[in-house]
């Protein structure tokens, strides 16, 4: 470049070049005329730059080529309050609702969770834990909340009724209500409607334990009859509870009220044959009879015997109208006494936070698992979803038992197929035509002293009723839940012990059963 700036600017150098020759070099390159020529076989006149392609248009979002992108929802919290002897995480693994939502379940019980409610925001839900021998530390908004534990009892540090108060300050959703839950902190209260459902119903519909209230010890002054059962203010367990035998004991009985300073309430003791419990979960309902062997005038206390008998019509009218308690409850339970005398007894209902018992605990926590599904997509989605019919659901559990049979226990085998029919045969009648439900059905013409095992026994079916005098006899029309009864008692007629008998038996249960799921 050096160089050519000491040319460039020699004089000498400069006026020896052509005339013109720095104005073209100052001007730049001349534009080339077009050729003249028109010959496209020549390849220097076609060398041309290949045009460049214009970009395709990009394809509409959601087209057909280019597929869309999966929407990722947040999952629905669950907290469940509950002790640790049950997983419930396990039962709601996998599902979700309305196939798009997950479940994420936090389990805790109450003194491990605190929280805080805003008025705009919800709730916020801390806590703190020990899961393994680690301390575990969270903090969550629960969008649905499933309580299965007391909430209050006058057990010292058993008193969380603030925690129901900030869930629904919060207005979290739970099953059951939050109200009711809040309700049953109060057993006198509890009671106090039974009393208004017995003035309602009646003394045979409903009967109820007569029952004494003293807000202090100052009213306990005498009770007119003996022996008398004392509770002293909220507890559970049968903890509180005392056997009155006279007057002086129940002045002593007094005095400890006193000290307690507490409510208490008094009721005659019944001196019971057996204990009765009906539940109901949804549209599900089981009954329980518990008989101690232990000879304790508790039947919860020490050893007893626990038996499923049969639901009659007697039992459903007594949890259904406890069921529409406090606005609804979607699990209760309503604990009875069968009395010597041959009378029932109620004494107490109970809300979601009742124990589970009998052989069928893993069918009632999946029940409660289905009806906390079907919650969460009516209060969270507003979509209502039918619950399975409680005859189907226990018609399945029991197919499963029949179909997997090894050979033992078919006299248990026989009285649940029993109970399970009878229930179906009920709930079809509900569902039959005027005339039929006219009739009654046998379980509506039970006495209210019948026993359960008498329960057990279908009723007979009537024949049929000639419509002319040329009419034939014709066989009487089962329906499927009295083709398979007797189907079951047929079998059994012969010998029970034989082994053909009881192959017989169970490949007739089989037919019968795959013919009353095809309904």
């Amino acid at each position: 470049m050096n160089y050519l700036r000491r040319r460039l600017s020699d004089s000498s150098f400069v006026a020896n070049l052509p005339n013109g020759y720095m104005m073209d070099l100052q001007s730049g390159p001349r534009p080339t005329p077009p050729s003249s020529t028109s010959n496209p076989a020549s390849p220097a006149t076609e060398r041309r730059t290949p045009p460049i392609p214009a970009p395709a248009p990009a394809p509409a979002p959601g087209g057909f080529l280019t597929p869309a992108k999966p929407v990722i929802r947040k999952p629905k919290i669950l907290l469940v309050i509950d002790d640790l002897h049950t997983d419930w995480a396990k039962y709601f693994r996998g599902k979700k609702l309305n196939g798009e939502y997950d479940i994420r379940v936090e389990q805790a019980e109450f003194s491990e969770i605190n929280l805080a409610s805003y008025m705009n925001t919800g709730c916020m839900i801390d806590m703190q834990a020990i899961r393994g021998g680690t301390k575990v530390v969270r903090s969550f908004k629960p969008d649905f909340v499933l309580i299965r534990q007391h909430a209050y009892s006058m057990t010292p540090g058993e008193d969380f009724r603030s925690l129901v108060i900030g869930l629904q300050y919060g207005g979290v959703a739970s099953i059951n209500s939050l109200l009711s839950i809040y309700n049953f902190c109060s057993k006198p209260w509890v009671f106090s409607h039974m009393v208004k459902l017995y003035h309602s119903l009646g003394p045979e519909k409903f009967p109820l334990n007569e029952q004494t209230f003293y807000p202090n010890h100052t009213q306990m002054v005498t009770t007119p009859t003996f022996p008398v059962v004392v509770k002293m203010g909220h507890a559970h367990a049968g903890i509180g509870k005392i056997k009155v035998e006279n007057e002086l004991d129940f002045q002593d009985i007094t005095s400890v009220v006193a000290l307690a300073r507490t409510y208490a309430t008094s009721e005659p003791y019944i001196l019971s044959k057996y204990d009765i419990r009906i539940q109901k979960i949804g549209n599900n309902y089981k009954a329980y009879m518990r008989t101690s062997i232990s000879g304790n005038w508790k039947a919860n206390t020490g050893s007893a015997m626990l038996e499923q008998i049969a639901m009659t019509d007697r039992y459903r009218v007594w949890v259904d109208s406890c069921a529409e308690m406090f606005g609804g409850l979607d699990i209760c339970a309503v604990k009875a006494v069968h009395g010597k005398d041959g009378n029932d007894y109620i004494i107490e209902v109970m809300d979601s936070s009742m124990p589970l018992i009998g052989e069928h605990v893993e069918e009632d926590r999946q029940l409660i698992t289905d009806l906390v599904i079907n919650k969460m997509c009516s209060v969270l989605l507003g979509i209502n979803t039918p619950q399975p019919s409680a005859v189907k659901v226990n018609l399945f559990h029991l197919l499963s038992r029949v179909w997997h049979y090894d050979g033992f226990c078919l006299e248990s085998l026989r009285r649940d197929v029993s109970v399970c029919v009878c229930s179906a045969g009920g709930h079809r009648s509900g569902s039959s035509s005027p005339s039929q439900s006219a009739q009654g059905s046998p379980q509506r013409a039970r006495s209210a002293n019948t026993s359960p095992s008498q329960a057990f026994q279908p009723g007979p079916i009537p024949p049929p009723v000639a419509t002319g005098p040329g009419s034939q006899k014709q066989p009487p029309q089962l329906n499927k839940s009295q083709s398979l009864t007797n189907t079951f008692t047929e079998t059994l007629k012969g010998n029970a012990t034989d082994d053909e008998a009881k192959a017989e038996t169970i490949r007739s249960l089989r037919q019968s059963f795959a013919s009353l799921f095809s309904d």
